[in-house]
Parts: C-alpha cells; sequence; structure tokens
C-alpha cells in the first residue's frame, strides 16, 4: 500500500496496514509504525480510536513519553484541542524538573523528568506512550506526576488498545508483550 495513500473504504484499523514488520530478525518482535504517522488520515483515524475509550473523560493536559510518545501525544493532544507536556529523558530539559529513576526492558537504570510548573492537584491527564515492553517507563511517569503534585491521584484507570497480537506471527505473539499504545487516566 502506498504509505500516502488513503483508500475509500476506511474500515476500523485500516491503517495498521501501514505498519511496516520486523526486518531485524527473530529477536526483535517490532513493527514500525512511521509509515502510519506519514499518512494524515491514517494518524487521524488511529487517534480517533486510541480515544474512544476516553470520549466521556474531561481530560485537562496530555503528557507523551519521550521520544515516539511526542508524536502520538501531540497529536492526541491537538485532536483534543488540550496542550501537550513531555516527560524527557533524564538530563535532557534545561529548566527545573522533578525527575524518576526506572528499569527499562533490558534492565538498565534510566531516568525520566518533567517541568515543575504545569502539573498541580485536580489536574487530569493522559499519558500517551508508543510501545509497551515492560510498563517501566509508564510506571515512572506515573509515579513521576504523583511525585511532582506531591499527592496521591484520585484515579488511576488504564486502557490498552491492542490490535496487532492476531495479526502476528506465533513467535511474535509469544515474545512480545502488549503492543502499540498504552494509555494511562491519571486525577492528580
Amino acid at each position: 500500500m502506498d504509505a500516502l495513500a488513503v483508500p475509500t473504504d476506511r474500515g476500523k484499523g485500516w491503517y495498521l496496514s501501514l505498519m511496516a514488520p520486523n526486518t531485524r530478525g527473530p529477536t526483535f518482535a517490532w513493527l514500525d509504525p512511521s509509515r502510519l504517522y506519514c499518512n494524515f488520515q491514517a494518524l487521524s483515524d488511529c487517534v480517533k480510536d486510541l480515544l474512544y475509550p476516553f470520549q466521556k473523560e474531561a481530560i485537562d493536559l496530555v503528557m507523551g513519553i519521550d521520544a515516539m510518545g511526542f508524536i502520538l501525544g501531540s497529536a492526541v493532544a491537538t485532536t483534543l484541542g488540550k496542550g501537550f507536556l513531555a516527560i524527557c529523558k533524564g538530563g535532557h530539559l534545561r529548566i527545573q524538573t522533578q525527575s524518576q529513576e526506572y528499569s527499562d526492558y533490558s534492565d538498565r537504570e534510566k531516568m525520566v523528568e518533567v517541568r515543575l510548573d504545569v502539573l498541580r492537584p485536580g489536574l487530569q491527564v493522559l499519558i500517551v506512550d508508543q510501545w509497551i515492553e515492560t510498563g517501566g517507563t509508564m510506571k515512572a511517569a506515573i509515579k513521576l506526576c504523583v511525585i511532582t503534585v506531591r499527592s496521591l491521584p484520585g484515579r488511576i484507570s488504564s486502557h490498552v488498545y491492542d490490535p496487532l497480537p492476531s495479526r502476528m506471527s506465533s513467535h511474535v505473539q509469544s515474545s512480545f508483550p502488549r503492543c502499540l499504545v498504552l494509555w494511562w487516566w491519571v486525577v492528580l
């Protein structure tokens, strides 16, 4: 399929065919969504589908996790008409920040950070990331939000949009956890 073409019949999930399959061998169970992002209609339809579980929620701010969560998070924020706050890799922001350490899928210690002047108690945020490996980055992002406002959330709920495993080989299904996007709804 031409990456920029928009089919006449756009059934739910039509854009998934734009995702490029793994070409790096059996140890990498990963699909590349960057072609999907090149097609305005595919990105728009994908975001609408991803937002469906949150259609009745009052979202104040969208946060995206460095780096690919920036793309999807920005698209979500634009669609909702809300602001976007970046959760960056540790050491990348040159302002006052709050940071949180975590272990990634390879057990390497890493850090994420966020600016201090945006989050506050009562804010309802939607945290967006592109992929899930172990959930460590998302857990760190949630902790970062809670630590930053110095209060516990009144409610945390989640939704995983996971259309791909039924389309992947059994090897990929067994070796790759949930994929495409993980969303956490956090009321701070």
